[in-house]
């Protein structure tokens, strides 16, 4: 005969539904629960007592109504099920102390125990009972939620259905599973062949699930540290002047991807690189681009800087030949090329078109003094030219009235010479022999 009928499986799945829609295991408990009653409908042996019935659904749902429990197990169980052990109670009241001893979790006790009264041990085996059905629902159970994990949340809780199996996993390890496990097999109606194989088996898959917890937090934490890189290198990027900085953002904002890209698609947090990552590569397209820009532009102004420093070396305050003005010009001019190549939109604009206008007044500056230059040398090339005349006229023709316009003109040019320019000090010399001779004629 089944240890479940039909009809109390029904009288059953009516109260889990109302649990599973109240209880926080929910849907999860629910279908651990319908499995386990599955089975026993097809399972032969002993009708399901109260306590078992209990054993079955209450570690999912602790809530579960004990009076439905106590309809079911009178509706499942036939008349005169308890006289097989209706003796216990009173055996126990005389024999407490040789139970307790009998319990204990030596081999040396309870192998002859279990031989000569194995009933006595039935407080171990209730015990192992709870402890494996325990282990068996919290493995259960963190299973589906780590397998079906949505959120961190679901992580969070499954580690702690692990860890609750752990403990009863352990507390079946004290209660020293392998000796005799047979003796439960009898007693529980031979529900289960409850081996020592079995225990491992929980057990791996205990350490397959805490090496997926190790994993999963271990990617969990590679997402976090690689966002708050981005989120820095961005800021970092954003608010620093110096390319220099700005390239140290850019490498650092590229290994903070290299690492989202290094997380495993298995875990859950693999599950939510793919936008972010996609977010991040497009965001550092756009800075790169800016910053290649800003690199060019830097690039530009260090070389203008370059030209402009040669100029700059012409002292403005000294006299210098035409050549030496033609010179300066020629390196304004370059670094004023240079900075015209800088667009409006690029961030280093503003600081051109500073260094722009500083140049091109430069430039001006170094045009005059070559002006003065070509001018002045011009003019006292052509004073010298007609004092060798009037030296020729005072030998030759030495006329009154035409030296003295010689040497009009003389002075008029030698005037002409700017100061400033490599002309000017001679000029001024001659200048000053030639009023002199004005004055003696």
């Amino acid at each position: 005969m089944p240890r479940l009928y039909h009809r109390t499986y029904k009288l059953l799945e009516v109260e889990v539904n109302k649990c599973a829609q109240k209880d926080f295991v929910g849907q999860v408990g629910k279908d651990i629960v319908m499995r386990r009653l599955d089975k026993l409908l097809c399972q032969p042996g002993e009708n399901l007592t109260e306590e078992e019935l209990s054993h079955t659904i209450k570690d999912q749902f602790p809530n579960f109504s004990d009076k439905v429990i106590k309809k079911a197990a009178k509706a499942n169980q036939p008349p005169g099920i308890w006289s097989k052990i209706a003796w216990i109670p009173v055996a126990l009241v005389g024999v407490v102390g040789v139970v307790w001893v009998a319990n204990l979790p030596y081999p040396m006790i309870r192998k002859p125990v279990s031989r000569v009264a194995p009933i006595i041990l039935l407080p171990s085996y209730i015990s192992m009972d709870h402890n494996y059905r325990q282990a068996i629902a919290k493995v259960e159970q963190a299973d589906q939620l780590l397998n079906k994990a949505t959120s961190s949340a679901d992580i969070n809780l499954g580690t702690e259905k692990v860890t609750e199996a752990k403990k009863h996993l352990d507390a079946l390890r004290v209660l020293l599973l392998g000796y005799y496990p047979q003796r439960y097999s009898t007693l529980f109606g031979g529900s289960r062949e409850f081996a020592y194989d079995e225990f491992e088996r929980a057990r791996k898959q205990i350490e397959r699930m805490e090496a997926k917890i190790s994993q999963e937090n271990n990617a969990q934490t590679s997402l976090t540290e690689a966002e708050q890189t981005i989120q820095t290198a961005k800021q970092q990027y954003q608010q620093t002047d110096t390319p220099t900085d700005k390239q140290q953002a850019i490498a650092n904002w590229e290994a903070a991807i290299d690492k989202l890209e290094e997380i495993p698609s298995t875990t859950l947090a693999g599950k939510m690189v793919p936008p972010k990552l996609a977010a991040s590569k497009q965001d550092l397209q756009t800075e790169v681009g800016m910053a290649k820009g800003s690199q060019r532009s830097y690039v530009i102004l260090e070389a203008a800087k370059i030209f402009a420093l040669q100029a700059a070396q012409v002292d403005p305050n000294q006299p210098h030949p035409e050549q030496q003005w033609q010179l300066v010009m020629n390196l304004w001019k370059q670094a004023i090329n240079q900075l015209q190549e800088i667009p409006m939109d690029n961030p280093s604009f503003l600081e051109a078109q500073t260094k722009l206008a500083e140049y091109q007044a430069n430039l001006t500056d170094a045009k005059t003094r070559l002006q003065a230059e070509r001018e002045s040398g011009k003019a006292f090339k052509q004073a010298k030219n007609l004092i060798a005349d009037w030296q020729k006229y005072a030998v030759d023709n030495p006329q009154r009235g035409l030296l003295v316009s010689k040497i009009q003109s003389i002075i008029n040019q030698l005037e002409s010479v700017k100061p400033g320019t490599t002309n000017y000090e001679e000029a001024q010399d001659l200048l000053k022999f030639a009023r002199n001779k004005q004055n003696n004629l």
